[in-house]
């Protein structure tokens, strides 16, 4: 799981999160054990135990830290709009308690329920303990994206004019274009998808982002599926394609499903629950688009750190691992990744 920073109570910086939960709650509610998780760092998020009547609820809380001008991902209020929607389908997510307001004074964010359980994906894919876990997780996986995607699209029509929703491989050509940067491997990968489209599918309701990493699990099953900010509408098989990149299979290239997981025990458990027809070429079309799109995130964070918006050693190594993402899009174009 993400590493965690815990606070003592005084002159923490944590009085704006006190105060916002005071409003809510009233003056005898109060915060503690708090914990900032040090990676990720998209958002200022916050690990607290609510102590309220005499009980004690351990939430989690999420601030926007960045709104630059090229920003790929959606508002925190749409992605609590989303969490209700999927929580009220008893879909495995972190409960959404409250959204942040102007009197707040935090800007955008919101609180949710706390998932206990492991995220870090080398040790998900390689430790002992998950050893139970591995065997049924690529069928698992295709459970719950079938499950997403069989959810009325009807009821996330706040997101039908985003542009990821719209056509998501024009809106990825033109955030490229944003950042004026030349890379010859991914202008390759554009006109490949451009030469190559998938069929015109019926959208639905997508995760965006769905991959270890993403998922928190125990031992023998997914506790809670996090971060929903590249949620959108599209081809349900654009799920299945970035879930099976060569980006997240880490030191398991051989296992094509999350590094954990066979591609034929993702597509027979995704259909028996209820998803289309899966076809194993449109599954390569959204892998390499996959690809392409990480390549651009991985500008986009080293685009930040340069500019000064948001300086990370984190984000400047995006910058090299652009080149690593562009070297597994060459392979699996020419085939030799599969």
């Amino acid at each position: 799981m993400a590493q965690v920073e815990t606070k003592s109570a005084e002159e923490d910086g944590f009085d704006d999160i006190r105060r916002a939960v005071t409003r809510r709650y009233g003056s005898s509610a109060k915060i503690d054990n708090i914990t900032v998780a040090t990676l990720g760092g998209s958002s200022r998020t916050v690990i607290f135990d609510l102590i309220e009547s005499g009980k004690s609820r351990r939430l989690v809380s999420r601030q926007e830290t960045y709104t630059g001008e090229e920003q790929m991902f959606l508002s925190t209020a749409n992605q609590f709009h989303i969490m209700d929607v999927v929580f009220k389908h008893n879909f495995p997510v972190p409960e959404p308690v409250f959204e942040y307001d102007e009197a707040d004074g935090m800007g955008h964010g919101f609180v949710s329920a706390f998932a206990s359980g492991e995220t870090m994906p080398k040790k998900i894919i390689n430790a002992s303990e998950f050893a139970d876990l591995r065997r049924t997780l690529a069928a698992r996986c295709g459970q719950l994206l079938a499950q997403l995607h069989t959810i009325d699209p009807s009821e996330f029509s706040f997101l039908e004019q985003w542009p990821d929703s719209v056509d998501t491989v024009t809106a990825f050509r033109e955030r490229y274009d944003f950042y004026a940067e030349l890379h010859p491997a991914i202008e390759l990968g554009f006109r490949w998808l451009e030469r190559n489209r998938a069929p015109a599918a019926t959208k639905r309701f997508l995760h965006g982002d769905f991959r270890c990493g993403n998922l928190m699990v125990g031992p023998t099953d997914i506790h809670a599926v996090l971060d929903w900010e590249c949620s959108h509408l599209g081809a349900p098989m654009e799920d299945l394609g970035w879930l099976c990149m060569r980006s997240w299979r880490f030191d398991h290239p051989e296992l094509p499903v999350g590094g954990f997981g066979a591609r034929k025990d993702l597509y027979e458990a995704y259909q028996a629950a209820g998803g289309e027809k899966v076809d194993p070429e449109v599954v390569r079309y959204w892998e390499i688009f996959g690809l392409v799109r990480w390549a651009i995130y991985n500008i986009m964070q080293a685009y930040g750190h340069v500019t000064g918006f948001r300086r990370s050693l984190a984000f400047a190594a995006c910058g090299r691992n652009t080149s690593l993402v562009e070297y597994d899009l060459l392979m699996t174009l020419k085939g030799q990744y599969t």
